[in-house]
């Protein structure tokens, strides 16, 4: 008797976990705003929240700003596939090495399927990108843009135009949730505070590389 329901236990259990785990795709993209325009970012003065993204080698990496040795700089970008977000990093990179001699810490945070990061990123910026101890993370399932109230649906237009380019966004939160990260910036101090933010709907205009080095300097002076 107590061994049949003990099976049925588990069943009822797998059963549910396989539920969610079908499921949760939808439940996400059906609750995220319709357009980049419709987002409701955190912002400065905000608390920077907990989230969990994954590295290069698909292994998990969780942001805890209760916990941080240095103030971080989180840039966001869409991908790979992005030519904005490209010609974006290659301009950064004239600041970071900066940025981090001020002991911040420089996270890249991207749309892109963990597998896919590294190589990409090498391509368009035609530079050693590990001399510039650049850490790039995976948010294919958009637990940082969620976490940040960054995420929203992509226009049906997009899949069209990506695919006539070859694009690749197999694994990404295009593919899975048939949304995108806004684009952004975000300063993080020690106090788990965020004392700096960027977020524009208009993937084609970020904040200017000098621009995120003075406000860098802004809050080290602090």
């Amino acid at each position: 008797m107590i061994i049949g329901r003990r099976l049925h236990y588990l069943f009822f259990v797998t059963l549910l976990v396989s539920t969610l785990c079908f499921s949760a795709p939808d439940i996400r993209a059906d609750s995220l705003p319709a357009t980049a325009e419709e987002i409701t970012p955190l912002a400065t003065g905000d608390k920077a929240p907990t989230f969990t993204v994954q590295t290069v080698d698909d292994e998990p990496f969780e942001f805890d700003p209760s916990e941080l040795k240095d103030p971080t700089v989180l840039i966001s970008f869409r991908g790979g596939w992005c030519p904005f977000c490209n010609m974006y990093l290659s301009e950064l990179r004239t600041v970071i090495p900066d940025i981090r001699a001020m002991g911040f810490e420089v996270l890249f945070i991207s749309n892109d399927r963990p597998e896919v990061l590294h190589s990409s990123l090498k391509d368009e910026t035609r530079d050693d990108i590990d001399g510039l101890d650049y850490v790039i993370l995976s948010d294919a399932g958009l637990n940082a843009a969620n976490a940040f109230g960054t995420a929203f649906k992509i226009p049906e237009s997009l899949i069209p135009k990506l695919e006539n380019k070859n694009a690749d966004y197999a694994g990404s939160s295009i593919e899975k949730f048939d949304a995108l990260a806004v684009p952004s910036v975000y300063l993080v101090d020690t106090k788990g505070q965020i004392v700096f933010d960027y977020v524009n709907p208009n993937y084609k205009i970020r904040l200017p590389a000098e621009e995120l080095l003075q406000a860098a300097q802004r809050i080290h002076g602090q």
